[in-house]
């Protein structure tokens, strides 16, 4: 019985590490959601919109690292604006940032936005239906 249990608590062990690492890689390549809380100037509503516009096509289109991107404003509040971003993995996050696409909606929007809150969140469940 001693020697079983010397021969099986090493690959035990092993196997808890291997399963360990793949949680760790799994939990690495997680998709990534944010949501960013916006409020924009009354009076460059449109075009912020339409610079928003422009970024999130651009983004979807050419990214593949960029899942979703939705924008909504509050009921009754329309310079309240809210986005729903969702990468693939950190990595994609972190590019899209750097793309010029995004900068250049940062550096146009830069005087637009009187306020900006982005909210990490962890996902539970992500689904979608195509229209």
């Amino acid at each position: 019985m001693k020697r079983a249990i010397n021969f099986i608590l090493p690959l035990v062990v092993i196997a808890a590490f291997m399963a360990a690492q793949r949680g760790y890689s799994q939990v690495a390549n997680q998709p990534i959601v944010r949501i960013a809380e916006l409020e924009i100037e009354p009076n460059q509503l449109t075009l912020y919109k339409a610079a928003l516009k422009e970024e999130i096509e651009t983004s979807i289109r050419v990214e593949p690292g960029v899942l979703a991107l939705y924008a909504v404003s509050v009921k009754d509040h329309p310079n309240q604006i809210r986005l729903f971003e969702s990468y693939g993995s950190q990595e994609a996050y972190e590019s899209h940032l750097h793309t010029a696409h995004f900068l250049k909606y940062k550096s146009s929007t830069k005087a637009m936005v009187k306020s900006l809150k982005l909210i990490e969140t962890e996902p539970i469940l992500l689904g979608s239906k195509s229209q």
